[in-house]
């Protein structure tokens, strides 16, 4: 389901449709349940399942700007359907797109909520009272566990143990909006878990299910997984 949200600019009348296409990767592969990928260790795996939270979105004109503060959506890649976010916009163009990768703090200490943040999705820790950011499961042949599996479920949200990312995408072409639609393609490469500001073996830590240095490391090499792959 496409999620319809505006914020009108004053002083501006035309308003325009801006459509966010996420497409989870691993390198310039789409992620599939019965494909194996290759991490930058050599160690090959598949993915079960692959979340985030995309929220706070804040489209750039220059120096205009236009957010959508409060607004939080899980991309699930098992349902399609997740994976587009509609917006409404009253900006003549766009130059880049910032986000937060997960739940910002004071969302956090808000406890069980609904809609996207409802504890049935899954990515809720009632034990620890907080939200995975993102979470990452599969199975490797170098995972030393029960069936190889490896689960990352990364979260935490408070000082030193942050896990949400800002997310900051610049837009390197014209991008003036002719027919008042637009859309915007962006890949999340699943790889950059593994290898972007730390490297991170499946054999070593096939496992993270708290928050603390090996959440806060991935969460580091999570923000890199982000480009823009197609604009329309």
């Amino acid at each position: 389901m496409l999620l319809h949200i505006m914020m009108i600019i004053p002083g501006s009348a035309q308003i325009s449709k801006v459509v966010l296409y996420f497409e989870n990767r691993a390198g310039d592969k789409a992620i599939q349940a019965d494909s194996v990928y290759e991490n930058a260790s050599g160690e090959t795996f598949t993915v079960r399942n692959f979340k985030y939270y995309i929220s706070n979105i804040v489209l750039h004109d220059g120096n205009k700007i236009q957010s959508f503060p409060g607004e939080y959506f899980l991309i699930d890649n098992n349902d399609s359907s997740s994976k587009q976010i509609q917006l409404s916009t009253t900006l003549k163009a766009l130059t880049s797109i910032q986000f937060i990768l997960g739940v910002d703090s004071l969302q956090n200490v808000k406890g069980v909520q609904t809609g996207s943040l409802d504890p049935a999705k899954g990515m809720f820790w009632t034990w620890n009272t907080g939200y995975v950011m993102a979470k990452l499961e599969g199975n490797s042949p170098f995972a030393n566990t029960p069936a190889h599996s490896f689960s990352y479920h990364v979260g935490g949200y408070k000082h030193k143990e942050n896990a949400a990312r800002e997310i900051h995408l610049i837009i390197a072409q014209d991008t003036g909006f002719t027919n008042k639609n637009y859309s915007i393609t962006i890949a999340a490469d699943v790889l950059k878990w593994f290898d972007s500001e730390h490297k991170i073996k499946i054999a070593e830590t096939p496992f993270c299910h708290e928050p603390g240095t090996l959440a806060t490391r991935l969460a580091d090499n999570y923000a890199n997984m982000f480009r823009i792959a197609e604009l329309k």
